[in-house]
């Protein structure tokens, strides 16, 4: 029997929807996994239990209400610049250190209308840039577990959530994903509001998606998709079904390869290999 902690967000919504889970009974699952392995890997930096069983007992008696968000009753996990009313919000930074948002960023409430848990705030690089975080890359402790977004890749990879919020300006989330060996997704620039996330650059910052499986990535994709007026990089473009777009897919995926920049050609000189140089550019002296 696979242990609540190790489903992922379709498998335990599923089985919250048909009550074969408890809400009470997952979240308090994804508790005692942070208990056996916190502190050694650092991915935390808060975790309220009190509000996070609160809320899961509220899930568990909202089961025979009307009808179910997609997210209805599982914890997610928000890197640590996601203001979210009520819980600290330092982006791991002394300066913030004590800041607690009146108010939730668009994608924590989008994330609570669709019924899902909010576990706690992640460690991420402070204010999501470039210096280390202590968190341990959990398959060897001697690799970077990357950043920014390391603490939510490392508390999805482990278990500690079937999914988390990071987000990413250069590769801060599809860094740390591949690092840690999940699904990381870096939508569209504007596919998701970033009002309420503390800012590196606004003409790059993304919002990004961690978890285990694709499909989970999709089913939160959807829920936090969707223009925002409050948002002023947020996209207007009309939101499609993204989980039936993956049903209707047939054959293997495909990988795109951008030739001008991954292709060699011999150097004239050395007769080494060099990257292919893109034609638009002046040629170098070779």
């Amino acid at each position: 029997m696979v242990e609540p902690y190790a489903l992922g967000i379709a498998d335990a919504a599923r089985q919250i929807r048909e009550k074969q889970l408890s809400p009470v009974t997952l979240a308090q699952s994804l508790l005692c996994r942070i208990d056996r392995l916190e502190p050694a890997l650092q991915a935390w930096v808060t975790i309220d239990r009190e509000e996070v069983l609160g809320a899961a007992q509220q899930r568990e008696s909202g089961l025979d209400g009307g009808s179910l968000g997609p997210l209805h009753g599982i914890p997610i996990g928000l890197k640590d610049i996601f203001y979210t009313a009520g819980m600290k919000t330092s982006a791991c930074s002394r300066i913030f250190a004590d800041f607690v948002p009146s108010y939730d960023a668009t994608a924590v409430s989008r994330l609570k209308a669709a019924g899902a848990i909010i576990l706690g705030k992640a460690v991420t690089t402070e204010f999501a840039s470039s210096d280390p975080s202590p968190t341990r890359n959990p398959w060897n402790p001697a690799h970077t577990p990357g950043g920014s977004s390391s603490g939510s890749s490392v508390a999805v990879a482990t278990g500690m959530c079937a999914g988390a919020l990071g987000s990413q300006t250069g590769g801060s989330t599809c860094r740390p994903a591949a690092y840690n060996g999940i699904v990381g997704l870096k939508p569209t620039y504007g596919r998701i509001s970033r009002y309420g996330v503390v800012p590196l650059s606004w003409s790059l910052d993304t919002v990004g998606i961690l978890v285990r499986r694709v499909e989970d990535a999709a089913i939160l994709l959807q829920a936090l998709s969707g223009h925002d007026p409050l948002d002023p990089g947020s996209s207007t473009e009309p939101v499609p079904d993204f989980r039936a777009q993956m049903a209707e897919r047939t054959g293997p995926p495909h990988i795109g390869l951008i030739k001008d920049y991954f292709s060699s050609v011999p150097c004239q000189k050395c007769k080494g290999t060099l990257r292919r140089w893109p034609k638009s550019w002046p040629k170098p002296g070779l």
